[in-house]
């Protein structure tokens, strides 16, 4: 008898001798019956039998089972014959070497995967895709133009597993992943996307990842380069999280010749409810741009573009509606930017080489901002750990702005409250200068003081604040030493 079995592509003819394996079993079967038994029908030899018996179960459950894969064989499994939801992009012809173009065959993986299993949904309309995975293989893929994800939609669905690498042909404006829902409609196609353990190329030409309005979308343990536009561009939705991500439109570890140079955004965040979190920023102009609110920004390190090229780590540009919190970053000689702050806090980071916070004014409001509790550290220059930008014009609404707490060396503190103290001798004037220790210079909410004389109990009082300097004044000359602590939170 011939058996045919699939191999390596192709088919392989195996001969069985089934005649002479029937004839075997025959001679185990009748040589088992001719054992007599003993002692009550139990003995040595009935045990013997027995274990014949099961060797002959053994031998027809591998024949029924077909001759095994020689080493090195690798048969394809069918996905509709194994009911399994993982979509292998070599078994659609993906050249997994880089050599050729892959885009039409990672797109029908990503289209079969896109099949929904059955009629459960996850926010109304989204078809639950049940955990379905397009998986690279571990290979290195050219693209010639984006992979997109059907527009009927979807949620619950992942690409992971390998390396894209964009064409020289490849569209600028456009990016090698895209989940581009219809950013006018008020509705969302996806939800549940996760993108994981990617290498993204650009090969400087457009984007690596654009998450247009879509829904609770993550982004985990990707390596992203040679962007010209946006590494990661968020445009509206809800709740894209970033994490444990490395991008740089050059591939440096700092110190580059061409760090003048550098353009493009790490990570565009234009929509809300956003998370950057255990991210590297190290190549780019702008490290994370900020355009939407009430994003978080934690356990970042940027230092792409120093800000004294031209650089900006962290830019919040949503004048008004700030809505941002951002902890435990590692600003290296870059700062962070927010133009009219609205409800920021920023704590816990490290700044390096006079990496800062510049507050900007647009239209002249800052309120409802803390910046506590950092550390600062810059090379002597004079430089501001905080510092007002009020080239377009003065901050004119201030209201609950807390900028206390941190520490520096090699660079000036500013703050929102001081405490100081002055001595005279057989003086009615007592005069203390806070226009070095205070953020804003003219804006002094809060005075208290203490009047502590040697000897006498004379009158005293507080008699201005301006530029400020306070002053206090007695009724009679006196040795006196004045406490003062101001703040400037309310303005």
């Amino acid at each position: 008898m011939m058996v045919f079995r699939e191999r390596g592509g192709g088919l392989e003819r195996k001969m069985i001798p089934i005649g002479l394996v029937a004839f075997l079993v025959f001679l185990a079967v009748g040589s088992a019956k001719a054992v007599p038994a003993v002692m009550g029908g139990w003995s040595h030899n009935s045990g013997h039998r027995n274990l014949i018996e099961r060797r002959l179960d053994n031998l027809k459950t591998s024949l029924a089972a077909g001759p095994a894969s020689s080493p090195g064989s690798s048969p394809k499994v069918s996905t509709e014959a194994s009911n399994s939801r993982v979509y292998h992009v070599t078994s659609y012809g993906a050249d997994a070497t880089g050599s050729t173009d892959s885009t039409d065959a990672i797109n029908k993986a990503i289209s079969d995967a896109f099949k929904a299993p059955s009629d459960r949904t996850l926010m109304a309309g989204i078809a639950d895709l049940g955990g379905a995975e397009v998986h690279l293989d571990g290979g290195t893929y050219l693209i010639s133009s984006p992979l997109t994800l059907p527009s009927s939609g979807g949620g619950n669905f992942r690409i992971t597993g390998g390396s894209l690498r964009a064409s020289d042909d490849f569209p600028t404006d456009r990016y090698l992943i895209e989940l581009n829902s219809d950013s006018s409609s008020s509705s969302f196609l996806f939800e549940y996307i996760t993108l994981k353990d990617l290498l993204l190329d650009s090969n400087y030409r457009g984007g690596g990842i654009a998450v247009v309005n879509s829904l609770r979308t993550t982004i985990d343990n990707c390596y992203i380069v040679h962007f010209m536009s946006d590494g990661i561009k968020v445009q509206g939705g809800h709740e894209t999280y970033i994490r444990n991500c490395f991008l740089g439109q050059h591939i440096t570890s700092g110190d580059d010749p061409g760090e003048r140079n550098f353009t493009g955004t790490g990570i565009n965040l234009m929509g809300p409810d956003n998370a950057v979190t255990d991210t590297v920023i190290f190549s780019a102009a702008t490290g994370i741009m900020v355009t939407g609110q009430a994003n978080t920004i934690s356990g970042v390190h940027c230092y792409n573009k120093a800000t004294g090229f031209g650089g900006v780590g962290i830019h919040l540009k949503t004048p008004g509606l700030i809505q941002t919190r951002i902890i435990n970053c590692y600003m290296d000689y870059t700062s962070i930017v927010s133009e009219d702050p609205v409800l920021l806090h920023i704590s816990g980071c490290y700044f390096l080489a006079d990496a800062n916070v510049v507050l900007r004014s647009v239209k002249g409001v800052i309120k409802a901002v803390n910046i506590v509790d950092n550390i600062f550290s810059g090379q002597n220059g004079g430089v501001d750990i905080v510092q007002l930008d009020e080239s377009a014009g003065k901050f004119t609404t201030v209201d609950q702005v807390i900028v206390q707490g941190n520490v520096a060396q090699g660079m000036v503190i500013k703050s929102t409250s001081a405490i100081s103290s002055v001595e005279g001798n057989g003086t009615t004037t007592w005069t203390v200068d806070f226009s070095s220790m205070l953020l804003f210079p003219d804006r002094i909410g809060h005075v208290q003081y203490s009047f502590h004389a040697d000897s006498s109990f004379p009158s005293h009082a507080l008699r201005n604040t301006t530029g400020n300097q306070v002053t206090i004044v007695s009724d009679i000359p006196v040795s006196a030493k004045v406490h003062v602590a101001v703040d400037q939170n309310g303005g």
